[in-house]
């Protein structure tokens, strides 16, 4: 939001102009509210809250931080807190109540009606991450056997408690999905005309069960385009529908998880600045412990070969440059395969391609960086020309041994059923290190003893 645009708001709100304010807010959009809520404190949220127009408040509060909801939530009255239920759409009000106390939950269902109470506790009880918790019962659904201007008629009395009226969603007696209908096709179409006249009910018809992992609808929607996806039951009973814009917080959390876990972290929900030090660093020791292991094998070959780097100062100084070489090739191998298995670009029946494709690409690599390792040796090391190609050839094996590791640990990852970004950055660069040093000792010896 514009500073200018903060600091006017501020200095209304400062000077007890709310009339104003309230006008100010009113033409504002609901995220834009949301982001200046973040910047007051708990007493001003609440006054602004109860300033903010009735058809607006809820959908800013949808848009608020977890601990700025519950801030709301404990400030207003137990009448007030129905109103903001009743005109939250139902997966906004689960959203909020999966990320809060319990005493917050607790209050919310005690006051919310029996109907709304029961659609609630059926959602909080749909797996974490799966398709049924972020799936919204909030749209248009049509009985195929009515005409056009029955649908029109239906949408008119309900539509405006729908989250999206452009797609609507055809189910038979049995409720059955059968079928969608855009709302155009209604408009342009006479009004004795039968839905299941003019639906789309081919059989490649596209949806979701409720226990899918929400990953796996993300790139339903990513890959047909999709505005909003069906969520059916296994008897193919149309319960729901996800829209866009839960799919793109779905990508932005799995996005997240990965990064996190390509940095050798367990992948955490919460804020960076709202998460206390003992759990950021609970979130990150484990890994690093094993990685601290890992590398301990490192030191053991080391202190295997130390006479024989003893004799040649050369192959000691030039081994940080190896090590970090290989770590850097495999990571970018890692990073290329993850992200294509990530985006269905990549599957594991690809394996063969991949690797022909990586060797011929470490190949290039290789005799680049070992001709100019040649040339860097020779001009800044001390040594022979045996030691400048032991080096050099060693660095080749091993940007071709890394390119391999690299792209074959996120498929053998896929494969087992394990998430690849796992297969990233520090786990890479850590069993690269290992084989770099066994290849460089192992040619060392042979050309120089």
């Amino acid at each position: 939001m514009d500073e200018m645009i903060f600091d006017q708001l501020n200095e209304l709100l400062n000077a007890g102009k709310f009339g104003t304010l309230k006008s100010e807010l009113s033409e504002m959009n609901e995220v834009d509210i949301a982001e200046f809520f973040g910047s007051l404190e708990p007493k001003q949220q609440l006054l602004v809250f109860r300033i903010l127009p009735k058809d607006i408040s809820a959908e800013v509060f949808a848009y608020l931080e977890p601990d700025d909801q519950v801030n709301i939530v404990n400030s207003i009255t137990d009448r007030e807190l129905s109103e903001l239920v009743d005109e939250l759409f139902l997966d906004d009000t689960v959203d909020f109540l999966e990320e809060v106390p319990a005493n917050v939950v607790t209050r919310v269902l005690k006051i919310a009606d029996k109907e709304t109470r029961q659609l609630i506790n059926r959602f909080l009880r749909y797996p974490e991450n799966s398709a049924g918790s972020i799936m919204t019962i909030e749209m248009v659904q049509l009985h195929d056997n009515i005409t056009v201007a029955q649908a029109i008629e239906s949408i008119r009395k309900t539509g405006i408690d729908k989250e999206t009226i452009y797609t609507c969603y055809c189910i038979d007696k049995a409720r059955h999905f059968v079928g969608t209908i855009g709302l155009s096709e209604l408009i342009f179409n006479d009004d004795s005309t039968l839905l299941s006249d003019i639906m789309e009910e081919d059989a490649s018809l596209i949806s979701v069960k409720t226990l899918d992992d929400q990953e796996y609808v993300a790139d339903i929607v990513r890959k047909y385009d999709l505005l909003s996806v069906p969520v059916t039951d296994n008897e193919d009973r149309l319960v729901g529908i996800i829209t866009i814009d839960d799919v793109v917080d779905v990508i932005e959390e799995e996005v997240t998880e990965d990064f996190e876990k390509m940095a050798a972290m367990t992948p955490s929900d919460d804020e960076y600045l709202k998460t206390g030090v003992f759990k950021l660093a609970k979130n990150r020791i484990l890994w690093l412990l094993i990685l601290m292991i890992s590398g301990t094998f490192t030191g053991m070959i080391i202190e295997g070969y130390e006479m024989l780097l003893s004799g040649f100062v050369a192959l000691t100084a030039s081994m940080p440059m190896l090590m970090g070489t290989g770590g850097n090739a495999g990571s970018q191998a890692s990073t290329l395969i993850i992200r294509g298995l990530a985006v269905g670009e990549i599957e594991i029946k690809d394996y063969f391609k991949i690797v022909l494709k990586e060797l011929r690409v470490a190949a290039i690599c290789g005799f680049a960086l070992a001709l100019a390792n040649i040339v860097r040796m020779y001009f800044f090391s001390e040594g022979t020309l045996l030691v400048y190609l032991v080096v050099s050839l060693a660095m080749f094996i091993a940007i071709v041994v890394a390119k391999l590791i690299g792209c074959s640990l996120p498929i053998l990852a896929k494969l087992v059923k394990i998430d690849p970004a796992l297969m990233a950055g520090p786990m890479i660069a850590t069993l690269v290190d290992i084989v770099t040093l066994v290849i460089y000792f192992a040619l060392a010896k042979a050309f120089l003893i």
